[in-house]
């Protein structure tokens, strides 16, 4: 890359897609499906196996550094919630490479001479002093690039120590087995990037494994991908909580609202009873009261006397029939 890209490539992960209005670039947003998740958070295995024996090559979604900084700046505003779908990247590319270490091993237990369970225990022994020794290396060597020289020297005492125990653990091996079969390279596959690894690796080749570019970024992946599913259950559970509270508020209002419209029906209720009382104990309705008993008495009044005039004038009809029968018998 020439210094006039990686200068563009520092500006646009500094400011972003907009940093000289090129509306062109703002077509894709970083929150598009076409852009790759892993890349905006830093840890897609596409760039950090580049130029590996495993180069996984340029990746299907689109990698732009401007897209990881409007992300930045986007996700200290709000939850963006990218980590789940970097998560299952990751995981999804993990659980390809450990299915491929489980083929290797037993592609090496298929190949090399069988052994008793002794000798396959002082065998695995001798293997972890070389990945402890090969660590301590690469650490030593880190140190010393960085200028800490004390510390390098610090480290570089622990590898001769754990040189001393891999010469005892060497010599016991040796001295459980046979001679040819001791010449034989015992390979193992690495847990960590499923590379070979050789009993009888030098320091050198520990060195240049566990220090090397491919099982450094194997590393970064597991460790990112570990970092992602706390950070995925941490949200998950904070999202679960605030669900939680607000049903539990949305409960409380409803409860509230009942509680409200009871009291309104309550005090509806309680008005109509003291507007009534109030009415029958006002001077206007004692008035509508003593008019209507009034209107009540002179109705029975009426009544009564419509009722006497009535069998008053039976009572003549009959006598005035009693005197013509009378005439009439006479007559006769």
């Amino acid at each position: 890359m020439s210094a006039q890209a990686q200068m563009r490539a520092m500006l646009d992960q500094l400011m972003g897609t907009s940093r000289d209005g090129d509306a062109t670039r703002q077509r894709v947003k970083f929150s598009d499906d076409r852009v790759c998740k892993s890349h905006l958070l830093g840890c897609c295995p596409h760039d950090i196996l580049s130029g590996t024996r495993m180069d996984l090559g340029e990746c299907t979604k689109i990698h732009d550094l401007a897209l990881r900084a409007d992300y930045e700046i986007a996700a200290k505003e709000r939850d963006l919630f990218f980590e789940h779908d970097a998560m299952e990247h990751l995981e999804s590319f993990i659980v390809d490479c450990d299915r491929r270490t489980d083929i290797a091993k037993k592609r090496l237990a298929e190949t090399q001479e069988e052994i008793s369970a002794e000798v396959a225990a002082k065998a695995e022994k001798v293997h972890e002093l070389n990945e402890e020794i090969g660590k301590l290396l690469a650490k030593a060597e880190q140190l010393g690039a960085e200028g800490n020289v004390e510390e390098s020297q610090k480290v570089m005492q622990e590898v001769e120590r754990v040189r001393t125990k891999k010469r005892e653990a060497e010599d016991e091996y040796r001295n459980s087995m046979p001679a040819s079969s001791f010449q034989q390279q015992k390979l193992r596959v690495c847990e960590i990037c499923s590379a070979y690894l050789g009993l009888h690796d030098n320091d050198r080749r520990l060195a240049d494994h566990f220090g090397g570019k491919l099982h450094l970024g194997f590393i970064q992946i597991r460790e990112k991908l570990d970092h992602l599913k706390k950070i995925v259950a941490d949200k998950q559970e904070r999202r679960n909580q605030e669900r939680l509270k607000r049903r539990e508020e949305r409960e409380k209002e409803e409860k509230m609202k009942r509680k409200s419209r009871s009291r309104s029906r309550d005090h509806k209720r309680s008005r109509s009873r003291d507007h009534r009382r109030k009415r029958s104990s006002s001077p206007a309705h004692e008035r509508r009261k003593s008019r209507s008993r009034s209107r009540s008495r002179e109705r029975e009044r009426r009544r009564r006397h419509r009722s006497r005039s009535h069998s008053h004038g039976r009572g003549h009809c009959r006598s005035s029939r009693d005197k013509s029968r009378d005439r009439s018998s006479k007559h006769k």
